[in-house]
């Protein structure tokens, strides 16, 4: 075995770690250290675009709670993934970048600065320095992205690649123990809890698992559950569940939230979107926020109690504190009038709107069209949300049965994420049904990826969202009396483009128009389904408005 070279050990070891499903586009400098995973178990999903790669193994990281790995060329492999893998930096998503490097040659037409560029989008930059090192840098990359929740590009010099690695035995992973907020910090949380009439929970991407501790903790001083958009699902079946806080929150939520004495941060920034701009927090209310890192608490918002500690940890000892003695909270804001009005008035479908479909049947409202859907489509399902005016609406009329139902690649705001968010989403999730839901922009920007998807997820149903523009530009500038030439489209037939993909697909102006979606769900789903949607063009999405005050 002494003729195994530093790509082979590479692949091995992180086969050995846990990489299970590798994407990527391959080309010479990651040739081998590919084929090596593949030997050693990993399965490899051969994407079209690096950026497509690099957002699908994103997603299934979400999705699946196991790191997501890619790899790809070097030079312009790399720099066609970076919008991927800045969306996963920025989401502090566990993921592996396997990014092949030109040897030292400086006059090489594909050198970049690869550290620097992984730098810039919040990565981590590792490197596999020499034969003698390749296994311990390849653990150290591994460790840093799942124990420190980090998007890390491991860097391949193509010339370190080649060389016969020397034999070296996996380092030993060290024992770390999440930290837990200190006994003063519990105390004055749970003196915060015992003294609160009408507490809110908001749980983001931090408390993913600590579903259960937060609903006991909850139970015991009668809050209210709300979550970030990213972590929707959440509290998905709870009876004092408020769905998403922020931009997307119904009317009943947000009256809820803003009526709350004491609102309790949990593993959330409530940035400008959960919270609205610091508006949907009443000023008077006591805000406490939980997170692993001292430097997020207040930095998005002001906080009466930070603390610092695992989510579910801090959750266990509060609850403990709060309930010694026997002896918890009032009931909190949970009443029978809450209750009701959760149940009549808890969701975006239940709050009455008039219908803004076009009397010539040209056009359907996304509230129409989502609420259809809605009723269409099996309850196990994991929807993926690219960028736009519109992502409101799936993201809010289709409901998900878990936070695991729900992939939401918004932190950088790009857009053409969606259909390789539903790839890597869908393969996280088999026996779930992967609903894209896509603008028009989006959808074509990331169109390179449906053939990915017709290969390796055919069962996937692909909604777009179609008002032949970038919307929210329109919408923003629009009422200035800004010209819109640059931002607005003449009509594309995207169902004829989905059909020369190999796909099945229906143009959509009316409730009454999917009558084949239905038939396509009904099985075998052979072949993925897209539906597009001429949606009305007249208004701004709800949480644009909130977005543009």
């Amino acid at each position: 075995m002494s003729d195994r070279t530093v790509a082979d050990v590479v692949g091995e070891t992180l086969a050995n770690l846990g990489a299970d499903l590798v994407f990527g586009v391959v080309g010479r400098g990651n040739f081998h250290v590919t084929n090596a995973l593949v030997a050693h178990g990993a399965r490899f999903v051969a994407t079209r675009h690096e950026g497509g790669a690099a957002t699908a193994a994103d997603a299934y990281a979400r999705v699946s709670g196991k790191p997501g790995v890619v790899t790809v060329h070097q030079g312009g492999g790399l720099t066609n993934a970076m919008t991927g893998i800045a969306e996963a930096a920025k989401s502090r998503t566990p993921m592996i970048v396997l990014a092949a490097e030109p040897a030292a040659a400086p006059r090489s037409n594909v050198r970049v600065d690869q550290d620097a560029l992984a730098r810039a989008v919040g990565a981590v930059a590792e490197r596999v320095h020499g034969p003698a090192t390749a296994v311990a840098d390849t653990a150290r990359a591994w460790r840093t992205a799942v124990g420190e929740r980090r998007t890390v590009v491991l860097h391949l010099p193509v010339d370190v690649q080649a060389a016969i690695a020397e034999p070296a035995d996996l380092p030993p992973a060290p024992a770390v123990q999440p930290p837990r907020a200190s006994d003063d910090a519990v105390t004055a949380l749970a003196h915060l809890l015992k003294g609160a009439e009408r507490p809110v929970f908001i749980a983001g991407r931090g408390a993913l698992a600590a579903r259960a501790e937060l609903i006991e903790l909850a139970e015991a001083c009668g809050a209210l559950l709300a979550t970030s958009a990213a972590a929707k699902g959440l509290f998905a079946g709870s009876d004092w569940n408020l769905d998403v806080s922020g931009g997307f929150a119904t009317p009943l939520a947000a009256e809820l939230i803003r009526a709350a004495d004491v609102v309790i941060a949990w593993g959330a920034s409530l940035n400008m979107w959960t919270s609205r701009h610091g508006r949907l927090i009443a000023p008077e209310a006591a805000v406490a926020q939980v997170d692993l890192e001292a430097s997020a608490l207040g930095a998005q918002h002001r906080v009466d109690l930070g603390i610092c500690g695992d989510v579910r940890l801090t959750a266990v000892a509060v609850t403990a504190a709060l309930t010694a003695g026997g002896t918890g909270a009032d009931t909190g804001a949970r009443t029978d009038g809450v209750r009701a009005k959760l149940r009549d008035r808890g969701r975006w479908r239940d709050v009455a709107y008039s219908d803004d479909g076009d009397g010539d049947d040209t056009r359907i409202d996304p509230r129409t069209l989502s609420i259809a859907l809605d009723d269409l489509l099996p309850a196990q399902r994991v929807v993926a949300v690219d960028s736009g005016n519109f992502m409101g609406y799936p993201s809010m009329f289709l409901s998900v049965p878990d936070h695991q139902g729900f992939c939401f690649t918004q932190a950088f705001q790009a857009v053409g994420l969606g259909l390789a968010s539903a790839l890597g989403a869908a393969l996280a999730s088999p026996g779930r049904l992967a609903v894209a839901a896509c603008g028009d922009g989006g959808f074509l920007m990331g169109i390179a990826e449906l053939d990915t998807i017709r290969r390796v997820s055919p069962g996937t149903l692909i909604v777009i969202y179609n008002d032949e523009a970038y919307g929210a530009e329109v919408h923003h500038f629009g009422p200035s009396g800004h010209p819109l030439s640059t931002v607005t489209f003449p009509q594309t037939d995207l169902a004829a483009i989905a059909r020369g993909h190999g796909c099945a697909a229906v143009t959509v102006r009316g409730p009454e128009d999917l009558g084949p979606v239905r038939a396509w769900l009904a099985g075998p789903r052979d072949t993925p389904m897209v539906i597009d949607a001429k949606v009305t063009t007249g208004r701004p999405s709800w949480w644009l408005e909130e977005a543009f005050r």
